[in-house]
């Protein structure tokens, strides 16, 4: 009895700091309608930097923790404010993307400033004085002190949200922005001063936890999915209900801990509990539509057949290219460009034709690249149909539980399966079900190998990048056709109305189950291509953080866009690569560079998406015959220069990216129409063009003067 008591308290004292960052959440939700995944991250960052201030630099604990929560906290708040000002308005997919764009970069900026590979720990509070006795339970100053802190942000909560003026107007702004802008409040200031208190309360949850756990940027951050299940408990909207949740959440941790049986299978649950507990409370606690004004959704391009097939064979020939210009070590690194492209593509009809958001794409592909390493492990060309079904039927089982979600909530329950697939299925060794032996990554790595197909077995990296190549252009047909077949115009209704849609008649649950199976049976090919292009991958090469940076490119070249594909691998597998090689001093400015992107898509900077722009650009050079020759032919001449060695690769990318700027501007200039013919015109002393206007003008004083 008394191990179960002191398991309570411990449990007791870790709810207490979820349930100061989960009321934060629900905090800065209720009143901008964003959700905010960068919460965990905030609070991360906090930590960090309160462990400068005292370990650091010696600051004393009492100044360090008012210059955290008086300045470092407001300021950033207001930061986050301004940043995600941007993103009223938006679609699900794109309002997700500042905040998850901010967590990935966050995380990356804090392991460039504060090197991980050195261990940081922060002292307890009070962990001088003698530790309290309540019979045979001990209870350290420190948990006696979070726990205190909860119950008063509790009651300073409650009180500011029900009986003030300023809570009254925070609550009001999220439900009609322009009537309390009517009644003369100000919604911005609101809006201001609910991301300054949110992230406040990140700030104190992550300087509570920090002693507790060891100070890692990715580890702190991700303890925000213990939150998001006492957030889900309160349903984004009740306080008392996310208190509730955040003591079930942090008694289930304690309680595993200390009872869980001691064996290979089951480590690594405890740490999984907390994700899965979100997903059973997504399920069985009620959602209401998501509150906030209308989306502006972006349209989804209608490729052609023939554009469509033009472009799958110019994949093809890039295979044929690289695979021919560069050497084998080069090709393991940036051949992955179409093996990321598949999984990229993925995202395509499930995102950018259904607006199913999807955080977990990364992690069906390990499941591919699994299934087909067992399956395949003598390249058998079958095994990659096999892992496309088993990846297919994973997305199908997603597709039950998405029935009850979306938007946000959906993107939670997606988040929440790929951290249980990091945390704990990928980490099982080999077990048996029903005299089947089912191995995954077998706690270590496995090895694939190319296929064989008719007749000729694919065992080079050359041959697996022209392989993956040809795959990634198929594919890419594939999903331009279904963009233009009858059931891809269904999945652009569901994306538009999904009441609409089965109000006129759409099977809501088919349609999602469909458009799950096919991105997943996707992303399942890219992750078997992407193991046969390494020959060996571990379960850390498909993790949930590993994926958002795809995401958040694929968003930036446009969700919808089927060149989206090899738009990501190419930059996910080209410059991301290739500068930190080249200019190592840039490594850790280079892995911010998605969230970076991010961010600039979120504050309008894109637009529609990168490749709406490139279209836009290259339209000309692609509709006149001398300016495609001419670029078909340079590209070619340095190709034939390069695999003769007459020049190297540095000019050969040189002059490929000069004829890729450089022709598109002169075919834009030759159909360019011509500039209006300069009429001079003596009115009042100025000479400009003559304009319609001008001529209304003469005509009513002409008649004037008759």
């Amino acid at each position: 009895m008394e191990q179960f008591i002191a398991f309570g308290i411990v449990g007791l004292s870790t709810a207490a700091i979820y349930a100061i960052i989960g009321s934060g959440l629900v905090l800065t939700f209720t009143t901008t309608g964003v959700f905010n995944f960068a919460h965990g991250a905030a609070g991360m960052m906090s930590a960090f930097v309160y462990w400068q201030f005292t370990v650091g630099w010696g600051v004393p604990t009492p100044i360090a923790v008012a210059l955290v929560l008086l300045v470092f906290a407001p300021l950033f708040g207001l930061a986050f404010a301004q940043a995600l000002a941007p993103t009223q308005g938006l679609g699900d997919a794109e309002k997700l993307v500042m905040t998850v764009a901010l967590l990935s970069g966050l995380m990356l900026t804090a392991r460039w400033i504060w090197n991980p590979d050195v261990a940081r720990t922060l002292p307890r509070f009070f962990a001088e004085q003698r530790p309290l006795h309540l019979g045979s339970v001990t209870i350290t100053w420190h948990q006696a002190l979070t726990m205190a802190v909860a119950v008063v942000v509790a009651v300073a909560l409650r009180i500011l949200l029900y009986r003030t003026r300023t809570g009254a107007e925070m609550r009001a702004t999220v439900d009609d922005r322009a009537l309390v802008g009517l009644t003369g409040a100000d919604p911005q200031r609101a809006n201001r001063v609910a991301w300054m208190l949110g992230i406040e309360l990140a700030a104190v949850g992550g300087i509570l936890i920090a002693p507790m756990v060891a100070l890692d940027a990715g580890q702190l951050s991700l303890l925000i999915v213990s939150a998001y299940s006492a957030a889900i408990f309160g349903r984004l909207r009740s306080l008392p209900m996310t208190f509730l949740g955040a003591i079930v959440v942090g008694c289930l941790e304690s309680y595993l801990t200390g009872y869980l049986p001691q064996n290979e299978y089951l480590p690594g649950l405890r740490l999984a509990a907390p994700a899965l507990l979100l997903l059973v409370a997504l399920l069985l606690f009620p959602h209401g539509r998501l509150r906030g004004r209308d989306r502006r959704l972006s349209p989804v391009p209608l490729p052609t057949v023939r554009g469509s097939a033009v472009f799958a064979v110019v994949v093809a020939v890039v295979g044929v290219m690289l695979a021919t210009l560069l050497s084998e070590s080069d090709l393991i690194s940036y051949g992955l460009i179409f093996a990321f492209g598949v999984i990229a593509l993925s995202f395509v009809p499930l995102a950018g034709f259904a607006g199913q958001i999807s955080l977990c794409q990364l992690s069906i592909a390990g499941i591919g690249a699994v299934a087909y390493a067992h399956l395949g492990a003598d390249g058998q060309w079958w095994a990659l149909l096999a892992a496309m079904v088993i990846a297919g039927a994973v997305g199908a089982l997603i597709a039950l539980p998405a029935l009850r979600l979306s938007g946000v909530y959906l993107a939670l329950g997606t988040a929440a399966f790929a951290v249980v697939l990091d945390r704990w299925i990928f980490t099982l060794p080999s077990f048996e079900v029903f005299g089947v032996r089912i191995a995954l990554f077998d706690q270590g790595s496995v090895d694939l190998v190319g296929p064989s197909l008719f007749g000729l077995r694919l065992t080079s990296t050359a041959q697996i990048t022209v392989f993956a190549a040809v795959v990634l252009g198929l594919a890419g047909f594939g999903v331009a056709m279904l963009r233009r077949s009858r059931f891809g115009r269904r999945l652009i209704a569901l994306r538009d109305s999904e009441a609409a849609y089965a109000t006129l008649g759409g099977n809501l649950l088919a349609a999602k189950m469909l458009v799950f199976s096919l991105s997943a049976a996707i992303a399942g090919l890219g992750g078997a291509l992407y193991g046969m292009q390494l020959r060996s991958v571990t379960a850390e090469q498909f993790g949930f953080v590993a994926g958002l940076p795809i995401f958040l490119i694929v968003v930036i070249a446009g969700l919808g866009a089927v060149g989206s594909g090899l738009f990501t691998g190419a930059v996910y597998s080209g410059p991301l690569n290739a500068i930190p090689v080249l200019f190592p001093a840039l490594t850790n400015l280079v892995h911010v560079l998605p969230a970076l992107g991010g961010i600039a898509f979120s504050g309008g900077f894109l637009g529609q998406g990168a490749l709406a722009h490139l279209r836009r650009e290259w339209s000309a050079a692609l509709r006149d015959r001398v300016a495609l020759t001419v670029l078909i032919g340079g590209l070619a001449l340095l190709w034939a220069l390069r695999v003769g060695e007459v020049v190297n690769g540095y000019v050969f990318t040189a002059g490929a990216l000069i004829a890729a700027i450089v022709v598109p501007r002169w075919a834009n200039r030759r159909h360019r129409p011509p500039a209006p013919e300069r009429i001079p015109v003596e009115w009042l002393g100025i000479e400009r063009p003559w304009t319609a206007a001008d001529k209304e003008v003469l005509d009513r004083g002409i008649a004037a003067r008759s």
